[in-house]
């Protein structure tokens, strides 16, 4: 599998690094903005202002009760698109209550996922976590909330470390759906979970630490490390690390989607260093020419990479909601325009011009416009025809055995 190429020099030691962070996220978020003789900030800063709520939302990573409610009544009445969905996802491997988990110490992760020590374990026991977790809900059938707890409980019981050059992004996508999973679970079950505290210590000692700190590789690394760092924050109900995590979305998507009032080149993201031209277009996958809304900074590279970064934004969009703090209306126009360029290209509505990656781009997004699509055009009215038919083209949307599932069952036509 195809991820970022960036390797780890020497491994952080990972309790003084979130304690460090802490520390400072403390510090920015409670100071008042200094006077312009205070000179500039560091190149490497992320402004952190308070964003967390005052109380937190449960279950409230990507999905909510009222969203939970609704899919329920939606499946219970035989209702399309969501009874196809829930068949689909009943009938997969990840809501199977026979699955053993395979839990490990340490889960070592090359790029192009060479070695591969544990990396498909991990990802796919926490989306089959995240699958019983939400076929309990749907169903009222408590072995599935007992499946869902004995994954969790399975790897908390175990895990220590993520290793290898590809440790930050198998961490935020593992990362990603656990807390999905957890919510669920912790908020809705009154069954117990003896080990609910041991899981929420996994979480901030295994996997906050690596996702906290950013990634300066391709912009779904990033994008998907603070999907992760944002559920785990909400599960934590850590205000610092949420706070944390709207900073780092905040500038990394900019950098990731370009809009043409963004000038002749793409912005960057604070701390990248890339400070010239050619740096920028290297890091762009080659494409020199910005002239057209929604370009991502991964639409050289492929379809399928750039659908990562998107569902990302989206999951921390749609997260952010059910918290009260809406991020959907600062990245509307960047979302709006990368889903439907791409989805335009990938229907083969027009040919792909000339001064876009050469006239050729590759794979699909995959399944990943759900959650986008119903916040932007069925939510905020935006017109998204070409998102649209490649929505309902793709129903029901599966997995992509990484960290996006379901969605088509979670969230088409959601108006909770």
């Amino acid at each position: 599998m195809r991820t970022g190429t960036r390797r780890h020099a020497l491994r952080r030691p990972r309790a003084l690094l979130l304690a460090l962070s802490t520390v400072v996220a403390g510090i920015l978020a409670g100071a008042l903005v200094a006077p312009a003789s205070a000179g500039k900030a560091p190149a490497d800063a992320r402004p952190v202002v308070a964003a967390a709520p005052a109380a937190f939302t449960h279950p409230g990573v990507l999905v909510s009760r009222p969203q939970l409610d609704f899919v329920k009544s939606r499946v219970q009445a035989g209702a399309q698109p969501w009874k196809g969905a829930w068949d689909q996802m009943a009938a997969s491997r990840y809501a199977a209550l026979s699955r053993v988990p395979k839990p490990r110490a340490v889960v070592e992760c090359g790029s192009y996922s060479n070695p591969n020590h544990g990396c498909t374990d991990e990802r796919e026991d926490a989306i089959a976590a995240y699958t019983t977790a939400l076929a309990w809900y749907i169903t009222g059938d408590s072995r599935y909330a007992k499946k869902s707890i004995e994954l969790m409980d399975a790897w908390s019981a175990v895990i220590k470390d993520h290793t290898n050059s590809n440790a930050p992004l198998q961490t935020g996508w593992a990362g990603s759906s656990w807390p999905r999973a957890a919510e669920i679970i912790k908020y809705t079950y009154s069954g117990g979970w003896p080990n609910a505290g041991r899981f929420a210590t996994m979480l901030r000692n295994v996997y906050l630490p690596e996702v906290a700190g950013g990634s300066h590789s391709n912009g779904n690394w990033e994008l998907s490390m603070t999907e992760a760092a944002i559920g785990i924050a909400v599960f934590l109900e850590d205000r610092a690390a949420y706070d944390r995590a709207v900073a780092m979305f905040r500038g990394r998507v900019p950098a990731y989607i370009y809009l043409t009032s963004d000038g002749s080149l793409p912005k960057t993201a604070p701390g990248s260093g890339l400070d010239t031209r050619d740096e920028i277009v290297r890091y762009w996958q080659g494409q020199s020419s910005f002239t057209m809304n929604g370009i991502s900074q991964e639409t050289c590279r492929d379809l399928t990479h750039a659908g990562y970064g998107f569902s990302a934004i989206s999951h921390i969009a749609e997260t952010s909601r059910i918290q009260g703090q809406d991020l959907y209306p600062e990245i509307a126009d960047r979302l709006r325009h990368a889903l439907g360029l791409h989805a335009k290209y990938q229907l083969g509505v027009e040919p792909v011009p000339g001064s876009l990656c050469g006239g050729a781009l590759k794979d699909g997004l995959g399944p990943i416009t759900e959650v986008g699509y119903n916040a932007l055009a069925n939510r905020m009215g935006y017109g998204m025809t070409n998102t649209l038919r490649l929505t309902e083209q793709q129903r029901p949307a599966g997995s992509n055995n990484l960290f996006v599932a379901w969605e088509t069952l979670t969230h088409a036509n959601n108006p909770a």
